[in-house]
């Protein structure tokens, strides 16, 4: 066994490591995605620039620009995948897998909370409204500092169009936790 500068580490033992080998083509494979998804963006951002994307697509009425999120996107894109190849490199990806898709299940369970948090309380209060008869489309309604006739009536909102001719759209759980003023149109009587 041949020890170099009495480190105690022999160089060929650490070159023939199976564990080093892996970890050395894992940093290449890594460079070299990194370089390839940057190259690639680059590349498809100025074909896409050449044959004036974003020009034709300002024509249609989509203000953002196509040509950088489609090169912005291949390059995620190849970068994930060169991840994937690194991780598959160490035999880690069935860890980093299970790891994402926990991650992206957590993801979808806060979105979806946080996009229904404010649906039942005004589904709700709008139920609640149509069975008492609270108010309906022609009355005028204050609540807090808004007035305004009563044009839209729906489930989950009220649209109100106050003496300026402007439109205020009130969800309707508000109308369940302030005071509102009510009076019916000539129709009701």
């Amino acid at each position: 066994m041949a020890f170099v500068n009495g480190t105690g580490v022999d160089p060929e033992s650490i070159v023939l490591n199976p564990l080093f080998s892996r970890l050395i083509l894992a940093v290449f494979i890594l460079l070299l995605g990194f370089i390839a998804g940057r190259v690639v963006g680059l590349f498809v951002k100025r074909i896409l620039s050449d044959i004036q994307l974003d020009k034709h697509v300002r024509k249609v009425g989509i203000k953002v620009s196509i040509e950088r999120f489609l090169a912005r996107s291949l390059s995620f894109v190849i970068y994930f995948i060169t991840i994937i190849l690194t991780l598959d490199t160490l035999a880690l990806t069935s860890t980093f897998v299970t790891i994402m898709l926990l991650g992206l299940v957590f993801l979808v369970l806060i979105s979806f909370m946080l996009a229904v948090k404010d649906f039942f309380p005004n589904l709700i209060a709008g139920v609640r409204i149509r069975l008492k008869d609270l108010f309906d489309v022609g009355d005028l309604i204050q609540i807090k500092e808004v007035k305004g006739k009563v044009v839209q009536f729906g489930l989950l909102e009220t649209k109100l169009v106050t003496s300026f001719k402007e439109e205020v759209i009130i969800p309707n759980a508000l109308f369940t936790k302030r005071k509102m003023i009510v009076k019916r149109g000539k129709k009701r009587g």
